[in-house]
């Protein structure tokens, strides 16, 4: 399935990613001593059970979260779950990408245009710079060269993981 680029609110996502992880870490408490005690009340005192109660509060956690992560107050998140799951996809064949631009491979350029691009959204959206690391600095100014050489345009709309299959080891 296609990833595209959206444009998000910074402040707005960090706002919503802190309540949520507040929100599921309280409810994680919550459940865990729930469940703890309902199963020593049940069957007596044990290590065990309280600590089948803490997993048993953790799938429930899990579970609401699951029936609420498709919720439209949830965008901000959901969308930076599937910007960092595609970025780490993509970091796996980081090797083999740049090998391939080297060789003038137009699909790897855009794939390693992708990850630069979400690696630069999802600084700006957790209120960090990349302009710690001089080896990514240098290579996405590289990037951006060979692309303006090719005539391509500097920013790419997304990215389709099928794209990848192109680089996989045999």
């Amino acid at each position: 399935m296609m990833f595209r680029f959206e444009t998000h609110d910074p402040e707005t996502y960090r706002r919503k990613a802190r309540l949520i992880s507040l929100a599921m870490a309280g409810q994680l408490l919550v459940f865990g001593l729930l469940f703890s005690q309902l199963l020593v009340y049940a069957f007596g005192s044990s290590i065990w059970l309280n600590a089948l109660g803490v997993l048993l509060g953790l799938i429930a956690t899990s579970l609401i979260f699951a029936a609420l992560k498709e919720r439209p107050w949830m965008s901000e998140v959901r969308y930076v779950w599937q910007l960092k799951g595609n970025l780490s996809q993509v970091s796996g064949y980081l090797g083999a990408l740049r090998e391939a631009v080297e060789q003038g491979n137009n699909s790897a350029l855009h794939l390693l245009t992708f990850y630069h691009q979400g690696m630069a959204q999802l600084a700006e959206l957790n209120g960090r710079t990349l302009d710690d690391d001089g080896e990514l600095l240098a290579e996405r100014l590289k990037v951006r060269q060979r692309r303006a050489e090719r005539g391509l345009p500097e920013r790419v709309e997304g990215f389709d993981p099928q794209d990848l299959q192109a680089f996989k080891k045999s």
